[in-house]
């Protein structure tokens, strides 16, 4: 049958109307979950919940100690950086402490010989440890001047104790965790006593056995060190549990009880969780644990870190559960605002780029296929007021050889950012972070083909302030 022109130009009104060309705006749903990873590289996770309302974090970043400063537990690794210089050579685990109106940066560093690593402190006295002037106060070390790593303080009834992880004599036996007396939050003022060595299965699979990262949480009397057991490298790594009652003498070896099984191990499909840290809920409501997880099985020192809610036993002990499956979404920590999300399948996708199936996708379904160089994903989102922004993206690479890849970022038609994703396989997600500045009302995000390759389960967008 011949159409004349004009019901011809009917129908493709209609079909314009039905499937749109170019971009459109995209459905966004208010979400109060997130899916568990926080900063998908990184190790030995630190975080401090002060009374400003900020949470001040770092990691082992190797050559200095770095401080984030965030709202939020979730947008930690997009919020701003401080760096502090240390000097040489591989800084590891560094804590940020606030004691006495002062804060207190304590890292372990070496000349470059491992053999040579021993616990160092500096001192701030602003009430911003990201302002300010850092003051080196020295080494912080007991009489015997021993090989000593992650080191913490503890507090208990005024009195300031320094608890760490090191050797017994000079050379790589096993690691022991040790305690000793504060005289101020720089100085060791007593003898190193040993409350913890290797001796469970468990701590003693591989070679050297280890006892490290230890943190201490209090809750009705009873001191709980958390600490690292197993190789750190391996896929055994796991947390086990020391008590003490907070009226016992701390420096009697005998105060202190281990527990004959790990506490947090590894499970859901992840692998050698460890040097863990706990703070709060933003409300002051929740406990949490951030911790260190392998990116894949058997991925060694490459590690990325997550977080996730624990309890309480009756025993006032904590119970850290098991590693949060990775691909079921949890509740955002109390207090948190919601996230505004957009999910990648729902895109206007050129070149090769298009909606896929996805396992392990929030919705089933993600933006893959972004292949070629006219390849993209493109979103628009709607903010209700000028200004920046943090996009959160649950993104995965599996690009052949292993290195990170990145998709090319930009908004509004504006400059290309590398948006840079670990290479942990496909349908491993992982998270990529930007900040980002919005236009009030209508705006444009595009995702296009940069080095290697990238998939975009669902992004998330929060307000920077």
């Amino acid at each position: 049958m011949k159409m004349s022109y004009r019901n011809t130009l009917l129908i493709t009104v209609c079909l314009l109307l039905i499937f749109p060309i170019g971009p459109t705006a995209h459905a966004a749903t208010q979400q109060h979950n997130f899916y568990n990873v926080i900063m998908q590289d990184g190790a030995d996770p630190w975080v401090y919940k002060h009374t400003d309302g900020y949470y001040y974090f770092t990691k082992t970043t190797g050559g200095n100690v770095t401080i984030w400063k965030s709202r939020n537990l979730t947008t930690v690794d997009a919020a701003p950086t401080t760096v502090v210089e240390t000097g040489c050579c591989n800084i590891w685990a560094p804590e940020l402490h606030y004691i006495h109106g002062a804060w207190y940066i304590y890292y372990a560093k070496d000349d470059g010989d491992n053999v040579n690593h021993r616990m160092y402190v500096m001192e701030n006295t602003s009430p911003d440890p990201t302002q300010g002037t850092w003051q080196y106060k020295g080494q912080i070390t007991d009489p015997t001047n021993k090989w000593a790593i992650d080191g913490t303080v503890l507090e208990v009834g005024g009195q300031l104790y320094f608890i760490w992880s090191g050797w017994e004599g000079d050379t790589d036996v096993r690691q022991n965790l040790y305690i000793a007396r504060m005289s101020n939050p720089w100085t060791i003022g007593s003898h190193r006593v040993e409350i913890a060595r290797p001796t469970y299965s468990w701590e003693t699979n591989h070679s050297p056995h280890v006892n490290e990262g230890p943190q201490v949480i209090i809750r009705n009397g009873v001191i709980n060190l958390v600490y690292s057991a197993s190789g750190s490298w391996t896929n055994d790594y796991c947390l086990g549990l020391i008590t003490a009652s907070t009226s016992s003498d701390l420096l009697n070896p005998a105060s202190w009880t281990k527990r004959s099984q790990p506490i947090f191990r590894s499970g859901n499909g992840l692998f050698g969780p460890g040097h863990h840290s706990f703070t709060k809920s933003p409300d002051g409501t929740e406990d949490w644990m951030l911790y260190h997880t392998a990116k894949y099985d058997n991925a060694g020192w490459n590690r990325e870190i997550r977080m996730q809610k624990f309890t309480w036993n009756a025993d006032n002990t904590p119970n850290l559960g098991v590693p949060v499956n990775p691909n079921v979404p949890i509740a955002l920590p109390s207090g948190e605002a919601p996230h505004i999300r957009y999910e990648g399948e729902e895109g206007v996708f050129g070149g090769t780029a298009r909606a896929a199936a996805s396992p392990n996708g929030s919705g089933g379904a993600k933006a893959g296929y972004i292949d070629t160089a006219d390849s993209f994903a493109q979103y628009t989102v709607h903010v209700p007021s000028a200004g920046e922004y943090i996009l959160l993206a649950r993104t995965a690479n599996g690009t052949a050889g292993g290195g990170w890849s990145h998709l090319l970022l930009s908004v509004n038609g504006g400059p290309s950012s590398q948006f840079h994703i670990t290479n942990k396989g496909w349908e491993n997600w992982t998270l990529s972070t930007a900040r980002i500045h919005l236009n009030a009302g209508e705006n444009t995000i595009r995702f296009t083909k940069g080095e290697g390759y990238g998939e975009i389960d669902f992004f998330d967008i929060k307000p920077a302030n």
